[in-house]
């Protein structure tokens, strides 16, 4: 019972494969047979005997390995044989993607308790298993708008993103310099600084902190798309004026979480201080600052996705004849949905990588913080 327990999804995978070999065929009756007799066979002697392997006392690493490769082989077959044939999967198709699913769910939580066991390979499992889940919300997405004949103007599949984004490269390349390159990197760096300077400041001076906060609050409620037209009419078309609103986004954050930040030091540790005959600038420096360290970096996460997102959206108000927002807003009109969601997989990306670093930094700059230990 414990081992049915804690396979289940070998189970259920089991059971929906046989419902799904019951209600035969794939696809429907009017729609050409890419799925030949063999092809059925082995996809269905994959899924099944894979459930009933997931009972048997075989290593971790090995079950892992043949549930991965099952999983994904028998995904990769039905969705090869689906293209083309849009809007014409039965029942018994659903089912054998859901089998699959299930497969990789159970290979998903062997590879979790392997990471959870043992030290060896940590860094490996900790990339690989959200890359199995990542992997699988783009075949369900591609299985669901084949499956079910989606238009394509709704909501395109993502071979087609893929195939997109592999043709246009230099496009995307050129609208990542332009957003990324000159009005992110250099409104965050400039925003994030200044905001770090003046909550020095505001921290030194009571009159400052008293006068700044409550405008701060006030400003990080402004909409982006108030800000935008009013800086592109400031300071023009090109990247200056989508990074003066990166500016404007990023610098009260940054303010707020450093001045709360430089609070966090405890009442016994600041004592100690005076104790030792230590200046403002002293007690800032060694305690303060890095006791403030956690919040700064939370300013510098947050703002990492804010300061994306309002580059992107400055450049609808005006832009130069490139830009992520540029292509998007074009493309949109030109019902080009493939290219959007190009620039959109291309822009979560960056993102990601962008926020990944500041986390990574993080990590490596406050690893005596609580939240940070034995991860």
């Amino acid at each position: 019972m414990t081992v049915f327990l804690r396979s289940w999804q070998g189970a259920v995978a089991l059971i929906l494969c046989l419902a799904a070999f019951a209600s035969l065929p794939l696809l429907a009756a009017d729609a050409p047979a890419p799925f030949g007799t063999g092809t059925l066979l082995l996809i269905f002697l994959m899924i099944a005997g894979t459930a009933l392997i997931s009972f048997a006392g075989i290593s971790p690493s090995l079950l892992s390995t043949i549930l991965f490769v099952v999983a994904h082989l028998a995904a990769w077959l039905l969705l090869a044989g689906i293209a083309g044939n849009e809007g014409k999967a039965t029942l018994a198709f659903f089912l054998m993607v859901t089998a699959s699913w299930l497969i990789a769910w159970r290979c998903v939580a062997v590879l979790s308790g392997i990471h959870a066991k043992s030290a060896a390979g940590s860094t490996f499992l900790r990339l690989l298993i959200p890359a199995i889940f990542g992997a699988w919300i783009l075949i369900i997405w591609e299985a669901i708008t084949r499956g079910f004949g989606i238009p394509f103007i709704l909501l395109p599949p993502p071979s087609a993103i893929g195939a997109r984004l592999a043709g246009s490269v230099p496009i995307l390349w050129a609208d990542v310099q332009q957003t990324i390159f000159k009005a992110v990197l250099f409104g965050y760096v400039v925003g994030c600084a200044s905001g770090f300077v003046v909550a020095i400041l505001a921290d030194r001076f009571a009159f400052l902190r008293r006068g700044l906060i409550p405008i701060g609050n006030m400003v990080s409620a402004l909409p982006i798309i108030g800000v935008a037209p009013i800086m592109v009419m400031w300071f023009g078309f090109d990247w200056q004026s989508k990074a003066a609103v990166v500016i404007v986004m990023t610098f009260f954050p940054m303010l707020v979480n450093t001045v709360v930040g430089l609070t966090a030091s405890g009442a016994m540790e600041r004592d100690l201080m005076r104790s030792y005959a230590s200046g403002y600038w002293q007690t800032l420096a060694k305690l303060r600052l890095p006791a403030a360290m956690p919040f700064i970096f939370n300013a510098l996460k947050i703002n990492s996705t804010l300061a994306l997102i309002g580059a992107i959206v400055a450049e609808f108000f005006g832009t130069p004849i490139v830009g992520m927002g540029f292509r998007i807003s074009t493309e949109i009109g030109r019902m080009n949905v493939d290219m959007v969601w190009a620039e959109i997989a291309v822009a979560a990306l960056t993102g990601s990588v962008f926020y990944g670093v500041v986390a990574l930094a993080e990590r490596a700059t406050t690893f005596w913080h609580p939240s940070n230990r034995g991860g």
